[in-house]
């Protein structure tokens, strides 16, 4: 077991409550600019079609269950991070949602600005808390513990299946069982899904090495 110092403990304990801020506020805004969220979120917009409750709530009630199975699977990955992502990442996300409709224009020049914000607030926001190393969410903890724990495919490929299942889920919640017409599901399943997918990891990779573990984590 690997041991910190205190001011370590400190430093790592804020960026995780600090990362975990920013990636809601990042969801509210992906979910404003309507151009496709992460795949976890393609789930939770769908459930939320279908559900009525507020997205926050339903975000702690889906994460709550996954927590559940996190516990009993391989309780190594929950960790402040966890705790923190489940109660407040969903209302953050609504709150930002809330106030970008309120303060901007529904124009297609504000949505995708707000889409470029969003994949760079995520991005840093994962640099933040994931090098923390203080837990990760829930979603995240079911590919390591299928190929970690479980030891079921690589993870790449875990990570590909289940995000595949949570947009083919989300849509046909959105579209289906919501009543939802068909040309609307680019707004939880477009652009800005590929380019969670395929450009993220790059970016949050640069925040993480010209930022975070340069200036903030210095051993």
């Amino acid at each position: 077991m690997k041991f910190f110092k205190t001011e370590h403990i400190k430093m790592r304990t804020a960026l995780c409550i600090i990362g975990t801020i920013i990636c809601g506020i990042a969801v509210g805004f992906f979910r404003y600019a309507a151009f496709g969220v992460d795949p976890f979120t393609s789930l939770m917009s769908g459930l939320d079609a279908v559900i009525p409750i507020s997205y926050g709530t339903l975000y702690v009630i889906v994460n709550a269950v996954l927590l559940i199975f996190s516990l009993i699977a391989d309780r190594r990955y929950v960790g402040l991070g966890t705790i923190v992502n489940l109660f407040f990442v969903g209302y953050l996300s609504d709150f930002s949602n809330q106030f970008l409709s309120n303060l901007l224009s529904d124009t297609l020049i504000s949505r995708i600005i707000c889409l470029v914000i969003a994949v760079l607030m995520l991005s840093f926001s994962a640099a933040l808390y994931m090098p923390a190393d203080l837990g990760v969410s829930t979603y995240d903890a079911i590919a390591l513990i299928f190929a970690n724990t479980w030891h079921i495919g690589k993870f790449k490929f875990d990570r590909i299946i289940t995000d595949l299942i949570c947009v083919v889920l989300g849509v046909i919640l959105y579209v289906a069982a919501a009543g939802n017409p068909l040309r609307s599901v680019t707004a939880i399943a477009g652009i800005g899904t590929i380019i969670t997918a395929f450009f993220m990891g790059p970016l949050i990779d640069f925040f993480s090495k010209a930022f975070t573990k340069k200036y903030l984590l210095k051993d």
